[in-house]
């Protein structure tokens, strides 16, 4: 019985039989038509698994804010929605006041009625 040898990567070897090696055929078009399993699913009552639409639309995507003040700190704060709506209604009702200017006003405020006595 003779033993099989692997074949070097160093020598040229011209006698290597790769007749057997070729690319696979193109599989076959993978399963029914999405409308028809969307259909079936529907009628059989199934949940999507696809995610919720955001509860910001489109339409109420503020713009972005893009301004040059010196102020280069990053600061990210969890909050509620409602609180982050009322934060940009300040900021938008006072002409030429950015977030950043809102903020500090915003802890002036805080502070001053802090130390004044209740």
């Amino acid at each position: 019985m003779m033993k099989k040898s692997r074949a070097s990567i160093f020598e040229a070897n011209d006698d290597i039989d790769i007749s057997g090696f070729a690319p696979k055929p193109a599989a076959a078009p993978a399963g029914p038509p999405v409308e028809k399993v969307r259909a079936v699913s529907e009628s059989a009552n199934f949940r999507s698994r696809e995610a919720p639409a955001s509860k910001l639309s489109a339409n109420t995507k503020r713009p972005p804010r893009r301004y040059r003040t010196g102020r280069n700190v990053q600061f990210n704060v969890k909050a509620s929605q409602e609180t982050v709506e009322a934060f940009y209604a300040v900021t938008d009702a006072n002409p030429g006041w950015v977030l950043g200017y809102t903020l500090q006003r915003a802890i002036e405020a805080l502070q001053r009625e802090l130390k004044s006595p209740t």
